[in-house]
């Protein structure tokens, strides 16, 4: 708009040259010329880039004016009018501002006037007050102090002190024990420990009588604690699995009271016994002694008293059953995963010095709890095996037979590992009872077989006609059967050889050697070669019957082995001798071991004629001289080593033969040769032609 209205004036200046000379000047038109190229020089020059013109011309283009000599004429007039209406706005609003100032001055001086006024009265109020505001701060301080220890023995008798709910809960016996009591008790024992540190103060004699008021309290707690534990073991049954958790606990917090404590085990022993007596009868009988201890019985043990050994096993297998179950209820009672009842042990003996002098051991091994525990199921099963071993030794005593005293040794000795292992401690009752039953099997045994070999004496006496192995021998030998057998189901199978081997050796010192040493006397009063064969007879029939366990008795075969070998070489040496005699080669062969190697001259026996006998002998000898042979060993009972005794014999003939040979074979040869230089040649081989046979031959003839 301001641009159009520049432009329209410049135009219209243009265009009507006569403005210039406008009359409005008061100049000549040389003057109005020259201000009138001034202000179009100015305007000319001026830059409309300039920000406050350009802002000048938005405002008057935004006021809408048009560009119109009026409007140029006015302009300035009208911008000075609303210049002066704001400014007289200003002022009257700056006038109401004054007086409004003017109101709160007043109401500052009324503040001020009221403050001083009050200011007055506060220190008025505050000289009269002073002394009884220090009097409530006094006060106040005080009360602080009285509550701080209200707190305190608030706190104290809170800790230190039990209430008479809670006493009676403790020390009646009306009250049962639960929950309530252990966690009353648990209280009082902190009570008990907490009047250490009143001890260490000044407050020793409230400490002191603290302390001696719960000692009271807790001897009197332990005391029925002991003889509610007591009353439950009387009614306890340890065959049911779920055995109160309340007993469990109650023991283990007794413990802490040692005396008590066993005095408990003593009393649970003492009636477990009788519990566990009563019930072994009635299983031998099938009859109940006690209507308090009711339950099922099975078949009466004594029904089977006709076979010893399961008579006995059976009684064992009811005691061994027994302890397992008397073990597994016991562990649930007295044994505990962080082992409390080892610990409440050391904390009574702590509480109660004078048990302390009676054990030896450190504080460490003051209670054992798997020892323990074995200790009481050996004192519970006490009755039983007394009643145990009076029954067995009945049983050993009224039998004589050696194989039913062994195998019950046997099965004694059995059962006593398995109670060592199941109570851990071999010096316990029962292990120890089990023990002497088994010495006093063995003694039984080897009483009976010693009596037995007494028996026998005079079957000792002469040989079988049939060189057999003896009647006592045989009967030895199956009783020697049943005995190993026994040993070998027994748990001394799970031992080393060497230990097995030393193990069983007695047995065979009592059922074997005496019967062995009368077989030999028989042998020496037997002739050749009937000892022999009778010896060997009587040694192979031992080793078959030791082959079948050879585990145990490889010692005893190699004994028996090496007095085979004996007699089996001393049975060669017979029968080669036999030889000797029977083909007629006997003086031809004890010529040539008395002949010298230096000698040249043959002995008479080496003559033609007598060569000749002897080779006639030799043939007539030849063709049934093994069936001869083995005829004088026919007794033998193996056939396989007959034939090897026979065989080396004649071995050893053929042996022999080759020598006389070699000697028939070197004189002709020397003979030969002399009558080479004497005759020329005849006479040679003339031994050889009365002494025909060859080795070979001989060999086939007794192969």
């Amino acid at each position: 708009m301001a641009s159009n209205s520049l432009h329209e004036r410049s135009s219209s200046t243009n265009s009507n040259p006569l403005a210039i000379t406008s009359p409005l000047s008061p100049i000549g038109p040389a003057p109005r010329s020259s201000a009138l190229s001034n202000r179009i020089t100015n305007v000319l020059a001026s830059s409309y880039a300039d920000l406050e013109i350009r802002d000048a011309l938005e405002t008057l283009d935004a006021r809408g004016i048009k560009n119109t000599q009026e409007t140029r004429r006015q302009l300035r007039l009208d911008v000075q009018r609303e210049l002066i209406e704001r400014n007289g706005e200003i002022v009257r609003d700056f006038g109401q501002v004054a007086e409004q100032l003017k109101r709160v001055g007043t109401a500052i001086a009324s503040l001020n006037k009221c403050c001083s006024d009050m200011r007055v009265h506060i220190s008025a109020a505050d000289r009269e007050t002073g002394h009884i505001l220090q009097d409530a701060t006094s006060l106040m301080s005080q009360k602080k102090d009285v509550e701080k220890k209200q707190q305190v023995l608030d706190a104290f008798r809170a800790h230190f002190l039990t209430s008479d709910t809670d006493l009676t809960i403790l020390t009646s016996t009306a009250e049962p024990v639960n929950d309530d009591f252990f966690r009353v008790l648990s209280r009082v024992k902190k009570i008990h420990k907490d009047c250490q540190v009143l001890l260490g103060t000044e407050s020793q004699t409230l400490g002191l009588e603290i302390l001696e008021q719960s000692s009271k309290q807790l001897n009197a707690a332990f005391q029925k604690l002991y003889r509610w534990i007591q009353r439950e073991f009387k009614t306890l049954d340890l065959e049911n699995p779920q055995i109160s958790s309340s007993i469990r606990r109650a023991l283990r917090v007794l413990a802490e009271r040692p005396t008590l404590f066993q005095n408990c085990l003593d009393f649970f022993a003492e009636a477990r016994e009788h519990i566990l007596s009563d019930s072994f009868y009635a299983a031998l009988t099938g009859s109940l002694t006690n209507a308090a201890h009711r339950g099922s019985v099975g078949k009466a043990i004594e029904l089977s008293a006709h076979d010893p050994l399961r008579y006995v096993g059976d009684m064992l297998a009811w005691a061994h059953s027994a302890t397992v179950s008397e073990r597994e209820a016991l562990e649930v009672l007295f044994i505990s995963t962080n082992d409390e009842v080892a610990a409440g042990i050391r904390a009574g003996i702590e509480s109660e010095p004078w048990t302390r002098a009676s054990s030896d051991a450190d504080a460490s091994d003051i209670f054992d709890g798997h020892k323990a525990l074995a200790q009481l199921i050996s004192r519970n099963l006490a009755g039983v095996a007394r009643q145990l071993r009076q029954r067995v030794e009945q049983v050993i005593q009224s039998h004589d037979d050696p194989t039913l005293a062994y195998k019950l040794s046997n099965l004694l000795g059995f059962y006593r590992l398995m109670f060592s292992r199941l109570l851990e401690d071999d010096t316990s009752a029962f292990p120890t009872a089990l023990q002497a039953l088994e010495a006093a099997a063995l003694r039984h045994f080897r009483t009976s077989m010693r009596d037995h070999v007494s028996s026998v004496q005079g079957d000792l006496a002469v040989a079988p006609s049939d060189l057999d192995v003896p009647r006592f021998v045989t009967e030895a030998l199956d009783t020697l059967a049943a005995l190993m057998k026994s040993y070998d189901t027994s748990l001394a199978s799970s031992s080393s050889t060497v230990e097995r081997e030393a193990g069983f050796r007695p047995v065979l010192a009592e059922a074997l050697d005496p019967f062995l040493h009368g077989c030999e006397n028989l042998t020496q009063r037997l002739a050749e070669p009937a000892n022999h064969i009778f010896a060997l007879n009587c040694a192979l029939a031992v080793k078959e019957s030791l082959s079948a366990f050879p585990s145990f008795t490889r010692q005893r075969m190699q004994t028996l082995d090496d007095a085979i070998a004996q007699h089996a070489a001393c049975l060669v040496e017979y029968q080669h001798v036999w030889f000797l005699h029977a083909s007629g080669l006997q003086p031809l062969v004890s010529a040539l071991a008395s002949l010298s190697s230096s000698s040249t001259d043959l002995p008479p026996v080496f003559a033609p004629e007598k060569l000749m006998a002897t080779s006639r002998h030799l043939d007539a000898f030849l063709p049934s001289a093994m069936e001869d042979a083995r005829e004088n060993v026919k007794q033998l009972k193996s056939a396989v080593l007959a034939l090897e005794v026979t065989e080396a014999a004649a071995q050893r003939l053929c042996e022999d033969f080759e020598a006389v040979e070699d000697v028939v074979l070197k004189a002709d040869g020397e003979r030969g040769v002399a009558d080479e230089h004497a005759d020329g040649g005849e006479g040679a081989r003339r031994l050889r032609e009365v002494f025909p046979r060859t080795s070979a031959e001989i060999r086939v003839l007794l192969s």
